[in-house]
This record gives C-alpha cells, sequence and structure tokens, in this order.
C-alpha cells in the first residue's frame, strides 16, 4: 500500500495540472452533490416537522352533509357529533389509542388588565395535549383530569396569545378574563412551527377543559372528534370501522364520502413523504451527473498515464510483474484521485452546512430553507458513487495497460 502511494504520488507530480484539475472538478462535484441533498434533507426535515406541529398520525372527524339517499332518508341531511360519540368510538373501534373532543368559538374577549384581544377558545380533554403537540413549556402544565372532572375554570394560553396578553412577563398563575369569566393561567404552549392547521395557528388559540366550555358556553354539538390510531399501519382499517359506527347511529351510507367530513394525516404525511423522495432522487440525480463528468476526467488521465507508462510496464512485466499487478496499479490510483476529491469534496460540504447552521437565520422562510442536514444515506450514497467512478475510471486503462506484450511495450516511444 505504501508502494502504491508513492507510485500515486510521482504521477501526481508528473502529471499536476492534469490531476489537480481532475481532483478539483471531483471535489466540485461532491461538493454539489452533497449540498444538494443535505439542502433536500434538510427541507424534508422541516416540512415535517412543520407538519406534525399539527399532530402525528392523528384523524380529525368533523360532521358533513350526506350526498345520497339511505334506509328512505333523503340526501342534503346534516350530520352533527355529539358528546356522547366518544365513548361510542372508544367502546366499538378497538384500534383507537387516544381520542379527544373539541369545541371551539372564535368571537372571545380574553383581558388581563387594561389588555384585551379577541381570540379562538376551544374546549378539549386532557388527550389533546399529546395528539395536537400542544406541549407546555417549563414550569407549566397542560389540562387534566382534576380539571376536567371538576369543570375547573384553567385555561392554556398559544404562545402569541401569551404575549400579547403579557409580554415577557410571568403567565402562569395569573387571572384572566374570557368574556367576563375569571380564569386560571395553568400553562404556556411552547412556540412551534405548523404549515398545516384548521381555524388558524394554534399558537394563537386558548384551551379549556371541554366540560368547563359545555357549561359555559352550553353547545349542542361538538366541532370536531380528533383520535389517533395505536397502529399507524392499520389507520385506514380504524377510519373504516369509525365510518361504520357513526353510520350506524347516524342512519347514512358508509360509502357517502360527504357524510361526515374526515382529514386523515396519515395517508396526506404518506403523498407527502413520496414527494419529498422524488425530489431527493432528481437532486441526486443531478449531483450524480456531475460526477461522472469528473469521472470522465479521471478515465481520460488515466489512460494518458498508460500510454506515457507503458515502456515503464513493459520493463515491470519483463521483469515477472503479473497482470493483476499492473491492474491493482492503475485502478488504486484512480480511487485515490476520487477519495482526494471526494474528501475535499466532503470537507467543503460539511463546512458549508455547519456555516449555514451556525447563521440560525430566522423566519417563515429560513425554518423551512436554511437548516440543510447531512445524513448517513447522504454520505453513504456518496462514498458508493465515488468508489465506482474510481474504479471504472482505472479498470479500462489498467486492463488494457496489463494486455500488452512486454516485447512491444519495450519498443513503444
Amino acid at each position: 500500500m505504501v508502494h502504491l502511494v508513492r507510485l500515486f504520488y510521482m504521477e501526481l507530480r508528473r502529471q499536476r495540472k492534469q490531476m489537480t484539475l481532475t481532483i478539483v472538478a471531483l471535489a466540485w462535484g461532491t461538493f454539489s452533490i452533497v449540498i444538494l441533498l443535505a439542502f433536500g434533507e434538510g427541507l424534508n426535515r422541516q416540512m415535517a416537522k412543520a407538519f406534525h406541529g399539527l399532530g402525528q398520525g392523528i384523524c380529525i372527524v368533523g360532521g358533513g352533509q350526506t350526498s345520497k339517499p339511505y334506509l328512505g332518508l333523503g340526501k342534503g341531511r346534516r350530520i352533527f357529533l355529539k358528546l356522547e360519540d366518544l365513548d361510542l368510538l372508544q367502546e366499538r373501534v378497538a384500534g383507537i389509542e387516544l381520542i379527544s373532543p373539541e369545541n371551539d368559538r372564535y368571537i372571545n374577549t380574553l383581558t388581563y388588565g387594561r389588555k384585551s384581544i379577541t381570540k379562538r377558545v376551544i374546549g378539549v380533554a386532557p388527550a389533546f395535549e399529546e395528539l395536537r403537540t400542544y406541549y407546555p413549556e417549563r414550569e407549566s402544565r397542560f389540562l387534566n383530569e382534576t380539571d376536567v372532572e371538576g369543570k375547573r375554570r384553567v385555561i392554556f394560553l398559544g404562545a402569541n396569545l401569551k404575549e400579547a396578553l403579557f409580554g415577557t412577563g410571568e403567565a402562569v398563575g395569573k387571572t384572566i378574563l374570557v368574556n367576563a369569566v375569571p380564569f386560571l393561567v395553568v400553562g404556556i404552549m411552547q412556540d412551534k412551527m405548523q404549515n398545516s392547521m384548521y381555524n388558524g395557528p394554534d399558537v394563537e388559540k386558548a384551551a379549556i377543559p371541554y366540560t368547563t366550555y359545555l357549561a359555559i358556553f352550553g353547545d349542542k354539538y361538538l366541532s370536531r372528534l380528533i383520535y389517533k390510531p395505536m397502529d399507524l399501519t392499520r389507520s385506514e382499517m380504524v377510519k373504516d370501522d369509525v365510518i361504520r359506527v357513526l353510520a350506524q347511529k347516524y342512519k347514512f351510507d358508509p360509502e357517502d364520502k360527504q357524510a361526515v367530513d374526515f382529514w386523515d394525516t396519515v395517508e396526506q404525511e404518506r403523498t407527502t413523504n413520496k414527494i419529498f423522495l422524488g425530489i431527493k432522487i432528481f437532486m441526486g440525480v443531478i449531483g450524480g451527473l456531475t460526477l461522472i463528468v469528473a469521472g470522465v476526467g479521471v478515465a481520460n488521465i488515466m489512460y494518458v498515464s498508460a500510454r506515457k507508462r507503458t515502456k515503464e510496464i513493459g520493463i515491470k512485466m519483463a521483469l515477472g510483474a503479473k497482470k493483476r499487478y499492473i491492474l491493482a496499479q492503475f485502478i488504486s490510483e484512480a480511487l485515490m484521485i476520487a477519495f482526494a476529491g471526494g474528501a475535499a469534496g466532503v470537507l467543503l460540504s460539511v463546512a458549508a452546512v455547519e456555516g449555514v447552521n451556525a447563521m440560525a437565520l430566522k423566519g417563515d422562510v429560513a425554518d423551512i430553507l436554511a437548516h440543510p442536514a447531512i445524513s448517513l444515506d447522504i454520505m453513504v450514497a456518496t462514498a458508493l458513487i465515488l468508489s465506482l467512478i474510481g474504479f471504472l475510471a482505472g479498470f479500462f486503462p489498467a486492463r488494457r495497460a496489463a494486455s500488452l506484450n512486454p516485447v512491444e511495450a519495450l519498443r513503444y516511444e
């Protein structure tokens, strides 16, 4: 191995200009493919994070309107969900892990001191925290079962709502008025990314126990039910069971897609993942083509090297060098060129990625685009491509050199 490295160094000095240009081309190709895939991976992760701001693996069910007659009942009937549906689904659908009702009302006046704002207030169960990622900040909490059972007047504030009422001051433990009714602030939501939503971003909402909500506002129907399947791979089966149970109760055709409003985020996430996989493949192909162009340069250098060293090869073969030795020498030189260019490209791309992440750019666009990430998959894919380029670039010149007749090689000028 030491001998091969020495030969490579001698050849590098002999063809300094050509080899330097080839290594630079490989470095640029490697840099391009790693950066492209790193930004693609970062975009994928940030979009997934923003999508999970709505909740991970949840289904949102709301009332709808029948679009076909069923059992003698006409079409156009409105379907309204009720609180009792919560227990009904828990009893009859085995695949549900978490479930929560949700009621909401938009025009609510929230007051603290001299500050008043109009925001949406929702009534939910404790499971809503996990279902909709309503995670509290440190030293605060979400609503619990005691709050629900006691119909307590406690409230959980979205991050933006808290800032609007309290600014940078402490909010937990303070009392605010919701439509002139006092509520104790028990928790503040962690700020979060969210690109999927209904009725506005969560950081702009306030949550109270659903029992307290019903006692104050007296809503007869639920706005929606939210549940999470135990096994996400069986989400479609759980969805069919939920529709079947609701269809039996409200007497509508289970095949009627408009009878209930159903938002399956599991299926939506699968579709999104396929789109991003296509983007990553496209970026990888573009970067790979750049590397292939650089690989042609490596092959040309190896062909030139084989021609210039024909006499040297003849001497080696005349002294007993075997074909596999000549093959090993040229292939190893090509691999070393690929390794040198690849290593330089990877180092540059890592430095670029770390530099972008160190800037900690803020803003809606920066939150999505300015977080590149170099994953293990990217590194493995790049290493495999470079290895293949190095092998192919060295194999064909090596095979030609090893196939020379020693006598003809010695006479070559």
